[in-house]
């Protein structure tokens, strides 16, 4: 009898610790899918309404494409720079992003660049990025990268209030049942288990890590590399297959204009925004180098040339810490002189001294005569001088999951899905067909705030003891 009752009660074991999972789900207010910035941000934001929370990372580490980020933080501090903010966004997104949204992103990016800081992140700088009327760009003092800046603070600040981050955890489903959503999740050694939540945040980012969906989505970016993290693959698109999402701008994909071509690594547009220039292989200036994205990178492709070239000197250099990288992973010329650079690079040395030339004397008189960029305030004549190749390469997914002003995810009818959120490159339409450099930072901070609250709120007011 005691040999029986043994082994029943390992049967019992093997049963709880192997089988049950895959049919009695673990129970939780709030299911986040995504540790990037607009996860991490939503968690923060839930966790002043309850405890029961579940952050979903499927990669080893939290971070995501945010964590890459290195052009700035947006903010407008005063009601003008609103106003000129949105204006920038929407010409940039070609008038067909969603007005309210960005009104919403705009008003609140005060708000969210202060959270952030009483949260300890150095956000003390400020600068000037391609399409920008005016300097809302904020990012560490010296240049430090701005995205691993954010995410770490974030982490720190999800580890502090006991967060459930559970790394290494992909969410594979998402199913709708009466008052709940069940979320399917596959753990590190391949078992998969069931969470069953009253809402339902989704912030797995975009697709723009995964070549095949780029191209499958538009067929022109075959070819091109990419600058995102392997763990931007869609994962919103197959996690909503079962639900009746509304899908917008897919097609819709932001090249950067400046990513190294070898290595598929992103050159800040800050570079340029503090001074840099961009030549050909001629050694001459052919663009305005803070055009928007979009133009900039048809600027480049109308070359009809493999790659171009970065220029900038050490005094661009020491204004901005995260160059360093560059030259950590030797990706960067230099030259004692411009006629040094020039004959390193092969580029003719007369017209890349002539270019610059040109450059300084525009620097001083205030206009450039050539393309008409806006902000001449940095000359270049501190040597050494530099060149970085750059390509443009696949940056930002415009298109996903379209939500309203409470981060509510949308049907095919325009209706909302019942618990289901989103914030971050997982959500689509709202900065239009292309955006500004800092805003992906902004959208995924402002609307990671929304759905965490909105999710909150809605959770706490859900009964879902009597769903299967």
């Amino acid at each position: 009898m005691r040999i029986l009752s043994s082994v029943f009660i390992t049967v019992l074991a093997v049963f709880f610790l192997l089988v049950a999972p895959k049919y009695i789900p673990e129970r939780a207010d709030i299911v986040i899918i995504g540790a990037g910035a607009a996860g991490m941000r939503a968690a923060m934001e839930s966790r002043l309404y309850t405890d029961k929370i579940i952050l979903l990372e499927k990669m080893s580490y939290p971070g995501g494409n945010s964590n890459r980020a290195s052009g700035g933080f947006n903010a407008a501090l005063s009601t003008q720079d609103q106003m000129a903010y949105q204006r920038d966004t929407m010409e940039a997104g070609h008038f067909q992003g969603n007005e309210s949204l960005i009104r919403i992103m705009i008003e609140h990016s005060g708000e969210a660049l202060k959270w952030l800081q009483d949260q300890g992140a150095d956000l003390s700088d400020r600068g000037l990025l391609a399409g920008h009327g005016h300097r809302r760009t904020f990012r560490p003092s010296g240049g430090s990268p701005v995205g691993r800046e954010i995410t770490s603070v974030l982490l720190r600040a999800v580890t502090k209030q006991g967060i459930d981050l559970r790394t290494e955890n992909k969410a594979l489903s998402i199913t709708q049942k009466k008052n709940s959503l069940m979320v399917l999740v596959q753990n590190p050694t391949g078992r998969e288990y069931r969470i069953r939540a009253r809402s339902v945040i989704i912030a797995t980012g975009g697709f723009g890590g995964n070549l095949e969906m780029v191209v499958r989505y538009n067929p022109k970016m075959k070819g091109f590399n990419t600058t995102n993290s392997p763990g931007a693959s869609g994962d919103f698109i197959n996690l909503t297959r079962d639900l009746p999402v509304k899908l917008v701008h897919l097609e819709d994909i932001q090249t950067h204009p400046t990513v190294e071509p070898d290595f598929g690594i992103l050159i800040t547009e800050a570079l340029r925004g503090n001074g840099g220039i961009l030549v050909n292989s001629q050694g001459l200036r052919f663009t305005d180098e803070l055009a928007f994205r979009e133009v900039l990178t048809r600027k480049i492709q109308e070359e009809n040339e493999d790659f171009i070239w970065l220029i900038f000197d050490q005094g661009v250099r020491e204004s901005l810490l995260s160059s360093e990288y560059y030259f950590e992973k030797e990706l960067v010329w230099a030259g004692d002189t411009i006629l040094t650079l020039a004959e390193k690079i092969a580029l003719p040395e007369t017209n890349l001294e002539t270019t610059l030339q040109v450059w300084n004397e525009s620097v001083r008189q205030g206009v450039d005569n050539l393309f008409q960029r806006q902000d001449l305030s940095v000359p270049l004549e501190n040597p050494p001088y530099y060149a970085i190749k750059v390509t443009p390469g696949i940056h930002y997914c415009m298109g996903g999951l379209a939500i309203n002003e409470q981060a509510q995810v949308l049907d095919t009818q325009d209706g909302t899905i019942a618990g289901l959120y989103a914030a971050g490159e997982a959500t689509g339409g709202i900065h239009g067909k292309d955006r500004l450099g800092g805003n992906s930072l902004i959208d995924a901070m402002v609307f990671g705030e929304i759905a965490g609250r909105e999710a909150a709120v809605y959770a706490l007011d859900r009964d879902i003891s009597e769903d299967p």
